[in-house]
């Protein structure tokens, strides 16, 4: 494990395209201190149940504090301005002056709360904040120290994040040169403070204008991804490959160009005498049913050699509490000490639908001679991981095997909730990781172009048994090999590993998102390898296998062994090319991008693990009219252009195709809203229902993307302002631990049931054909088997065998899975794209409750994609966008703060019928 270090090198120099120049000399400490890390609620492991033990514990830890380090936050009294004397100062004098500033933020932010900038989301006001990203800024606050906190052996300064190129002085004395957003920094400063007032002062430097002048000198540009829309680089000379920052701010086809700049983390002044706990971990070597073997691993910085005695307490999920004291003699400098910890039956953590997420709290205790010295908490789940790869009839597998189980992965890609990353609330991460449980998801990948997440994002998803794919922060532009770039991108990797490494719910980390593919197969890198030939791209090349198959590889053996590493997505793990169907996970992009084909080719896709594809829809109409004037709601807009990011905005056009070429011509915009949602949703509907049904022979299923960074037209499922869209609705159902999946292609329907459950059981398929006002043609009944944690093919019927001669334009078939009468799962399937079926008028009528509390919805004729929406007012039901048979009944939850009365006057209930211009003969 790497403890303190210095870095000198940099960059490398030259023209050889692959990194910037030299930065000055930084301080780092690579591993995270105790204080750095904490509990991600910030509150007590024994908070839970408390008993005598836990109170005695907490309490002698209270009394014996003083002696332990001291930590005070600088969070408050900034300022912020220009660097005075820059073209940026003159050109904006009313930031030029000191004005004051938020920490942990961006400048962003703090130039809007100042109102010296437009909301950068309303209409195009992108475009207005483009300077802010291209200028440097001073940043600066006064440390009242004490004499108290001078008096202890040492005093350091502590950046958890700074964003990007920062330089920092205190009392005018410069103490670091950062270079990494993905790093913390830890400096020692006690010769440097005095009693009183401290002056502490930060200089952001634009990481466009650092490095672009260095790059436009060298020989080549290394492909990266999206161009800037607003001229301030060339084409084709992007410099955030560069850099260690997030890629997404400098523009992706979901989100805005806003480049941040800040001190987006915490500041902490830290005392401590004797010694330091920079690390408290639970290492999980073996876990089973029977036994958990476990290793407390401490990291200590001791400024004495002698003996300490640790004692390491902890409470199990139900309540029980045992304990375990060491006597550890410790040299002087760095200890790492591992204390060897058995657990007989342990409680294990489980995915949710597969047992309890039970957590483990764990308390340690250093003291020497009865004086308390340092003290901690951990929680963590007790569970075995395995990426399991192994060579069968199709290829070689791809599965998450958690505790001896094989897991289906259901779920979708996250991006960063924000372009300013302080702008999201541990609420707002409740509530999107609530709703992916609520959809029946298991896993989230968090996506390698945006930043590592706040503790908050992964001890939400241990509680709720959310499994978590985490990429690194590569985003799919080609990295320099440099090694120095590469080095600072190892501390980097390992300060987030040790952070994030008790997280149960991480069961993969991988390298990057698409370097591999993207190197192998893509436009701009095959124009590289032809115009730099050979052995300049072997040098590339064989730079990424060291950073993704070696360095990070490395990283995550050494410091979480018991959690799998995966070089890239997708990727073989250099088996083969990356992104084939039979090794390894597969991004699959024909629909929409590339060819556009129709969703129905994603039933000739069969992957190992399908860990991106997806399809494009409108968020919320209140949504965008949060952000837009009624003049922008046409598809044309320039404005609403501006706020569709893929292919320079021409998005829209391929939107409307798609929506057009399923279900007809849109009667007007908000019926184009209403389409284009229920597109999504049906079609990736049919993707994951096709692979869930593939099961063994694909094992996952994340679809692009759960959420939204602003409110724009994407992938998403959820909007920016956390709407539901018809495709989280579905997931809802299509993610269901039982579902019955009838799928049609060719004229033949092949029925089959998929369980997550983990026994098997009896039950009855029911088949109806109907019309659409609800007369019955056919039905047939039969027994089935459904078996455990499998997908169980039980029919196999031609259009013929259905309809019987019935009208398939205005004929649907039902398919239900019964336990002795009660359903378990339903699939309505029809015979025809929807702009070809008769679709009847539905006769809906839609009562709500006196209180606002319940909706009942009911259709006299076939009501198909029912959406209840209450206009601008916020409002989430239990269930939408779904089908209702003719003469059904629903009664739907409604969970709202607005007035039952203003609920009821803004209700609208559609449905697919009449959404569209009629234009047949």
């Amino acid at each position: 494990m790497m403890k303190r270090s210095v870095t000198v090198d940099g960059y490398r120099n030259g023209n050889d395209g692959l990194a910037p120049p030299a930065s000055t000399q930084t301080v780092g400490q690579p591993a995270p201190a105790l204080a750095e890390r904490g509990n991600a609620h910030g509150r007590f492991a024994f908070g839970r149940n408390l008993t005598l033990l836990g109170a005695m514990l907490l309490l002698a830890a209270s009394l014996t504090l003083p002696a332990m380090a001291a930590t005070q936050t600088v969070d408050h009294g900034w300022q912020f301005r220009l660097v005075p004397g820059s073209t940026a100062a003159a050109e904006h004098p009313g930031a030029s002056t000191w004005h004051s500033a938020q920490v942990p933020g961006t400048v962003q932010t703090d130039l809007l709360a100042a109102g010296l900038i437009p909301a950068p989301y309303y209409r195009d006001n992108e475009a207005k904040v483009q300077w802010v990203g291209l200028a440097d800024w001073q940043y600066r606050t006064t440390l009242q120290v004490d004499a108290a906190t001078l008096q202890q052996g040492h005093v350091d300064l502590v950046f958890d994040g700074l964003d990007t190129f920062a330089d920092v002085s205190l009392n005018g004395h410069p103490i670091l040169s950062a270079d990494n957003m993905f790093r913390r920094w830890r400096v020692p400063v006690k010769k440097l403070l005095h009693a009183g007032a401290n002056t502490l002062t930060v200089t952001l430097h634009s990481p466009i204008k650092r490095l672009q002048p260095w790059l436009l000198k060298q020989a080549y540009a290394l492909p990266g991804e999206f161009d800037s829309a607003f001229g301030d680089e060339p084409v084709g000379k992007q410099t955030a490959n560069y850099v260690r920052k997030a890629a997404y701010q400098y523009g992706w086809d979901w989100g805005p160009r806003i480049v941040t700049e800040g001190i987006w983390h915490d500041v902490r002044l830290q005392g401590w005498d004797s010694l330091r706990l920079a690390d408290f971990h639970m290492a999980q070597p073996h876990v089973t049913a029977d036994v958990a073997e476990l290793q407390a691993q401490l990291d200590i910085d001791s400024d004495s050699a002698g003996p300490v005695q640790v004692t390491l307490h902890w409470r199990a999920p139900d309540g029980s509490t045992q304990s375990l004291q060491h006597e550890v003699v410790l040299k002087v400098g760095d200890n790492h000490v591992a204390l060897p910890l058995r657990i007989d039956h342990p409680q294990r953590w489980w995915p949710v639908g597969y047992g309890a997420p039970n957590l483990y709290d764990f308390h340690v205790d250093i003291a020497r001679g009865g004086k308390m010295l340092a003290s901690a908490d951990r929680e963590t789940g007790l569970r075995s991981v395995e990426l399991r790869r192994q060579k069968d009839q199709w290829g070689k597998s791809f599965e998450f095997v958690v505790n001896g189980v094989p897991i289906f992965a259901k779920g979708a890609n996250v991006i960063p909730q924000d372009m300013f990353p302080n702008r999201v609330t541990p609420a707002r991460i409740d509530a999107m990781l609530q709703s992916a449980r609520d959809a029946n998801m298991n896993m989230l990948r968090v996506w390698g172009g945006g930043y590592y997440f706040d503790d908050a994002f992964y001890a939400e998803a241990d509680k709720l048994g959310l499994m978590i794919w985490q990429d690194f922060m590569f985003g799919g532009a080609i990295p320099p090999y440099d090694e120095a770039f590469r080095d600072n991108t190892r501390i980097e990797a390992i300060q987030q590993v040790d952070r994030l490494r008790d997280h149960p719910s991480i069961v993969v980390w991988v390298g990057n998102n698409e370097v591999e593919t993207a190197w192998e197969s893509w436009g701009t890198s095959l124009d590289f390898k032809k115009a730099q030939g050979k052995a300049e791209s072997q040098r590339v090349e064989q730079g990424m296998r060291e950073l993704f198959d070696h360095t990070l590889r490395d990283v995550v053996a050494s410091q979480s062994p018991d959690v799998p590493y995966w070089p890239s997505t997708p990727s073989s793990d250099y088996d083969t090319k990356a992104n084939v169907l039979d090794n390894g996970d597969y991004h699959y992009w024909n629909v929409w991008s590339g060819d556009a084909l129709p969703a129905t080719a994603y039933l000739g896709v069969t992957p190992r693990f399908q860990s991106e594809y997806g399809l494009q829809s409108f968020p919320a109409l209140a949504t965008l009219r949060s952000v837009l004037k009624p003049a922008d709601l046409s598809l044309d807009s320039p404005v609403l252009r501006a706020h569709q990011k893929f292919d320079k905005g021409k998005g829209n056009q391929r939107l409307l195709m798609y929506v057009e070429r399923e279900y007809g011509k849109p009667k007007n915009f908000a019926a184009l809203v209403y389409l284009s949602q229920v597109m999504q949703a049906e079609g990736i509907e049919l993707a994951a229902e096709h692979l869930r049904a593939s099961r063994p022979q694909t094992m996952g299923s994340l679809y692009w993307q759960l959420n939204d960074v602003w409110p724009g037209i994407t992938w998403a499922s959820i909007d920016y302002d956390g709407r539901w869209k018809a495709l989280q609705y579905h997931a809802k159902r299509f993610y269901a631990p039982l579902r019955v999946v009838p799928i049609r292609q060719n004229g033949r329907t092949q029925v089959s049931l998929v369980s997550d459950r983990t026994t098997p059981f009896d039950a009855q398929l029911r088949t109806r054909v109907l019309d659409m006002h609800g007369k019955l043609l056919q039905q047939h009944v039969q027994d089935v088997h459904v078996a455990a944690l499998a997908s169980t093919r039980v029919a196999d019927l031609a259009d013929a065998q259905l309809l019987h001669g019935a009208d398939s334009h205005r004929s649907m078939a039902v398919f239900d899975l019964l336990d002795h009468g009660k359903l378990l799962s339903r699939h309505v399937l029809y015979f025809d794209v929807a702009k070809a079926l008769d679709l009847p008028d539905p006769g809906l009528h839609a009562t709500l409750s006196s209180d606002g509390h319940q909706l009942t919805v009911s259709a006299r004729n076939l009501a198909r994609e029912v959406w209840v929406d209450f206009g601008k007012l916020d409002a989430r039901l239990s269930d939408n966008a779904f089908t209702l048979l003719p003469g059904q009944k629903v009664t739907l939850q409604v969970h709202s703060d607005a007035d039952p009365a203003a609920l009821r006057h803004a209700l609208h209930v559609r449905s697919l019928a009449g959404a569209t211009v009629d234009t047949r003969p």
